[in-house]
């Protein structure tokens, strides 16, 4: 099973929509074009045979790339369908019953958490990692969720996720600390941009470093 391991600096994951057929080639050029660690799968209204049959089309590629294949909402298709975890918006007795279910074998995530309180509750229940920012943001949700990351990052072990929508965003995260910048939709399937989000997010830890400047409070 493929697990998201944490590097020094962060990873990127990418956020991605089964609601429409993906091509295996361009799957492959996305996850080529950067270091990433996993992929959150979001099955909107699909259910059944047609999620067995898209999930089927598109985990393989995924794990060919060594990163990790995580289903957004539901536990009960993980172990049938070959997926390496799953990724849980819920609340924390549903949470606990996932967890229950599939660890230690599966990888299982949560968010998008909304407050300090959630996210150390969540921290403590045994998660894999922490998620901040929606899955779908929107350009206000970002303060929130770049403090949110610095916070978690200064405190606490447990990975933390969070995600950007825009190249200054994923810049932004990197030097807040998070362990994995998640890229959004449309960014996550662009792999020109998902090259140049990893080459800005490298850049900018680099610059950090040899200033000594390091992490800096969000404004």
């Amino acid at each position: 099973m493929a697990e998201p391991s944490v590097a020094p600096g962060a990873r990127l994951m990418l956020i991605w929509s089964l609601g429409a057929p993906r091509e295996a080639a361009g799957a492959d050029a996305c996850l080529s074009a950067g270091d990433v660690a996993a992929v959150i799968l979001r099955p909107g209204t699909l259910a059944g045979d047609a999620l067995r049959e898209r999930l089927e089309a598109v985990v393989p590629a995924i794990q060919a790339h060594g990163a990790a294949a995580l289903l957004d909402g539901s536990a009960d298709a993980v172990s049938a369908s070959g997926l390496d975890g799953a990724h849980v918006r819920a609340a924390t007795d549903a949470l606990k019953a996932t967890l229950g279910a599939l660890k230690p074998q599966f990888i299982v995530g949560t968010g998008p958490l909304p407050g300090r309180h959630e996210a150390m509750e969540a921290g403590e229940a045994g998660v894999d990692y922490v998620l901040f920012g929606p899955l779908d943001p929107a350009p206000e949700d970002f303060p929130r969720t770049v403090s949110l990351a610095f916070w978690w990052a200064e405190l606490f072990e447990v990975p933390c996720v969070a995600v950007a929508s825009t190249l200054d965003e994923v810049e932004a995260l990197a030097l807040a600390r998070a362990d994995f910048v998640a890229l959004a939709e449309p960014l996550a399937s662009d792999p020109a941009r998902i090259a140049e989000a990893q080459a800005r997010m490298e850049a900018a830890l680099d610059t950090a470093e040899m200033t000594g400047d390091g992490a800096g409070q969000p404004s």
